[in-house]
């Protein structure tokens, strides 16, 4: 009875608004952390996953051997390999795609590659107006690979020690 009594005054004198409100007088006046996005970024962990990327050997040759590791352990069927053999009996991509409307960003490829040929570099910056332009091709991915590949470097050697 006292329960229900309690009840009825609590909703009576609107105890919840009364909290609420004291808790936003609380933070009204306690400086603020927003981000200005466009001038000020947060840092990245070296682990980012973002924006894929095929890495070149300082030769200039392609890392993938066409072994379709990354295709196999791929959660989302991402990723489309086909390979043919060289004159010299080496096996190399002549096709590599990834839909990045279907990748899940988790990484699996770029743990499974034993070459360290895919990697998923710290770029998120990136966008499509329509699906054509959210899916990468082999061309594509190694240009963004040459592109950033100091950052993909020194991002590998940072993270190097907990591998």
């Amino acid at each position: 009875m006292f329960k229900k009594i309690s009840q009825f005054l609590n909703s009576l004198m609107l105890k919840e608004i009364l909290i609420g409100m004291s808790i936003t007088g609380r933070y009204l006046f306690k400086p603020k952390i927003t981000i200005q996005y466009p001038e000020e970024k947060t840092p990245l962990s070296p682990r980012f996953r973002g924006l894929h990327a095929l890495r070149r050997y300082e030769s200039g040759e392609e890392r993938c051997i066409g072994c379709k590791l990354c295709e196999a352990v791929c959660p989302a069927y991402a990723i489309t390999i086909e390979t043919d053999e060289r004159d010299d009996g080496t096996r190399r991509t002549t096709r590599y795609d990834i839909d990045l409307t279907k990748c899940i960003f988790c990484g699996f490829c770029e743990e499974a590659c034993p070459v360290d040929a895919i990697v998923e570099t710290n770029i998120f910056e990136y966008f499509g107006d329509k699906r054509g332009d959210l899916y990468f091709t082999k061309e594509m991915l190694l240009a963004v690979g040459d592109r950033y590949e100091t950052d993909i470097a020194a991002n590998r050697a940072a993270d190097a020690p907990y591998r």
